[in-house]
């Protein structure tokens, strides 16, 4: 049975994603820090006919992602999402030397780590796709998001770099660049109750089912190299 694992999985995308690929006969390895909130995941999925398993742990424990990544076993589609706190959503002026290394630790070194550890048995196999979630001011810079979005960028000028060299491999890397806030969200639910969160912005919204359908797309057929909503 193939598998998708999502590293980072949430209430909004990567639960939707789990049931798209779940539809498809996957089963899929969820990733996050809440033991008890994967576990209502998995019941969640489990009730619906998905086959899922829960994965609790810090990503950005890097020494720990070898013993993950060999309790998880075979990865055939990898949805990585780099974590990043609040306190690191800084405008431009406020960046300071700690706050970009904290991020770039997170946002980049993570999704880094993880994507070195699952390319080897993807290129073997001659399969596999490897699928990055960002934020919009990874792609279009924003004052007020620099914190994010500085890291954001750095990681996904390397996915893209990365998708070139695995050419013609059988293996893809691809990104979605999301501007808009996921129905159902961590993100929505923060940007509705605090002030600071949404920082004067109004984004739209999406049903996390239509993001779900575009990494599958992806992962199907290799192209295009970067959805973005909105478009």
């Amino acid at each position: 049975m193939r598998t998708l694992a999502i590293f980072g999985a949430g209430p909004g995308m990567g639960l939707a994603a789990a049931r798209r690929f779940g539809k498809e006969g996957y089963q899929v390895s969820l990733v996050a820090r809440s033991a008890d909130r994967l576990s209502s995941f998995v019941d969640e999925l489990s009730a619906e006919g998905v086959a899922a398993r829960a994965f609790p742990a810090d990503m950005t424990d890097l020494a720990a992602h070898e013993r993950l990544l060999a309790d998880i076993g075979r990865v055939d589609v990898a949805v990585i999402n780099g974590s990043l706190d609040l306190a690191l959503l800084k405008p431009v002026r406020d960046l300071d030397v700690e706050t970009l290394r904290s991020g770039f630790e997170s946002v980049v070194l993570a999704p880094l780590s993880l994507t070195r550890r699952l390319l080897p048995g993807m290129l073997e196999r001659g399969s596999g796709a490897l699928l990055y979630g960002f934020g919009s001011s990874a792609k279009t810079p924003e004052p007020m998001l620099a914190g994010a979005g500085t890291p954001q960028a750095a990681l996904r000028n390397y996915v893209f770099a990365l998708r070139a060299d695995l050419a013609g491999t059988g293996v893809t890397a691809a990104a979605i660049t999301i501007g808009s806030l996921i129905r159902g969200s961590d993100a929505e639910k923060l940007f509705d109750a605090s002030v600071e969160a949404r920082r004067g912005f109004d984004p739209d919204r999406i049903d996390p089912a239509d993001l779900a359908e575009m990494l599958w797309g992806m992962a199907a057929t290799g192209e295009p190299a970067e959805q973005v909503v909105p478009g």
